[in-house]
């Protein structure tokens, strides 16, 4: 193979496929016997997806050894999915802000509108508290109520 001299046997899968493809015997045959190009694309794989078939796979077989590429790769899952949740928290705290924005209100209006505080909208706002999913929705709906409702206040006051 080009990518690797890595050969899977007795597995439907060959080495060029997508990481994410290839059962978990394949998995363990590239960290087994493979190279750190085959570390590498196994590592990709985690980083797309942290949560995913690659890296389940990877914490499983991490479970019944001390094997070098595995406390890699474990690791590597553990920074994924703290980079995964640091970039869930800023796009949540962005569509705070965009709704705040959407509203025309001030942040402490728009918090009033809502339910909740001023103070407590801006460390939503800054993303040091992420809020609710049914809070966020909240902020969502409200926000959407208000630019429309500033919308039809336009175009009956250019009427």
């Amino acid at each position: 193979s080009e990518m690797s001299s890595l050969d899977f046997r007795n597995v439907d899968a060959s080495p060029e496929d997508p990481v994410e493809d290839w059962p978990y015997e394949a998995l363990v045959t590239a960290m087994e016997r493979g190279y750190l190009a085959d570390w590498s694309r196994i590592a990709h794989s985690i980083k797309r997806a942290p949560w995913g078939k690659t890296a389940r796979a990877v914490e499983a077989y991490a479970e019944y050894g001390e094997h070098d590429i595995a406390a890699l790769l474990t690791e590597t899952i553990r920074i994924a999915r703290i980079s995964a949740c640091a970039a869930a928290a800023d796009a949540v705290a962005g569509q705070v802000r965009s709704a705040v924005t959407r509203s025309g209100l001030t942040a402490g209006e728009f918090a009033l509108e809502v339910g909740t505080s001023g103070s407590r909208m801006s460390t939503y706002m800054a993303g040091k508290v992420a809020p609710s999913a049914p809070l966020l929705q909240r902020i969502v709906w409200t926000a959407d109520r208000l630019q429309k409702a500033a919308g039809e206040s336009e175009s009956t006051s250019r009427s």
